[in-house]
């Protein structure tokens, strides 16, 4: 049965990287010892190497070592050979991009299928759904497709932001957006904010986190959902 957690974000104001999720972090991955953190997102062009000491840092606090997917010879076969996963934020348009080159879509999907944890923030959150196309990053890179994992049968937009009543900005709002979206794609779009995530095992799926998720289905009114909210109604 596939087990995954999806988090609109690895950091939270006020708080150290992962700190927010740490406790269910810890319940999540009861057993494991050892993950295999993907970095291609790299946020702000940084190393992979630096990318993943900071996923280390994060996850010694619970006693789970983290290894790079860098660090192997075979990616292909550091997956299959993973006792839990986790795709860390950044671009998304440069993290697909490199599952695709280095041939790692199908096989991550399979051994999550198969019931290997998987863990993803904002980018590694964004490909867990149909497609990538509601993520919020600038396209720096073109990647042979937006197809993602769809190990849940609908779109994530992390970070989602609410419109600023006080704001003098005029440009279009992410609900602007996501409806922009809707004009091509029927696809269900969630709108993640800061500090809630999903967990999902099986087709069950349930928020988690202090705040409300925003629903946005093709041709109908946006709906709030509050947290601890079942939306195993999105799976097919």
């Amino acid at each position: 049965m596939k087990k995954l957690l999806i988090a609109s974000t690895s950091t939270v104001h006020g708080k150290g990287y992962l700190e927010y999720i740490l406790p269910e972090l810890k319940l999540f991955f009861d057993g494991v010892s050892e993950i295999l953190f993907i970095p291609y997102a790299r946020p702000g062009g940084i190393t992979y190497d630096e990318y993943t000491n900071t996923a280390r840092k994060g996850f010694s606090v619970i006693n789970i070592d983290v290894k790079g997917i860098h660090e192997f010879e075979n990616p292909i076969e550091a997956v299959k050979k993973a006792k839990g996963i986790f795709t860390g934020g950044g671009n998304t348009f440069e993290l697909v991009s490199q599952l695709y080159k280095n041939k790692l879509i199908d096989v991550i999907k399979t051994v999550v299928e198969n019931g290997i944890p998987y863990f993803g923030t904002s980018a590694g959150s964004n490909i867990t759904g149909v497609t990538m196309k509601t993520t919020n990053d600038m396209p720096i890179v073109y990647p042979p497709s937006f197809d993602t994992l769809n190990l849940i049968d609908f779109n994530i937009n992390p970070h989602y932001l609410d419109p600023d009543p006080n704001s003098k900005h005029m440009g279009e709002t992410r609900e602007t957006r996501i409806k922009e979206f809707h004009k091509f794609n029927d696809t269900a779009v969630l709108g993640l904010r800061e500090g809630s995530w999903l967990r999902v095992d099986g087709n069950q799926v349930y928020l988690r986190g202090e705040l409300p998720a925003r629903l946005f289905l093709s041709n109908k009114t946006p709906q709030e959902l509050p947290t601890n909210s079942n939306l195993s109604f999105l799976m097919n």
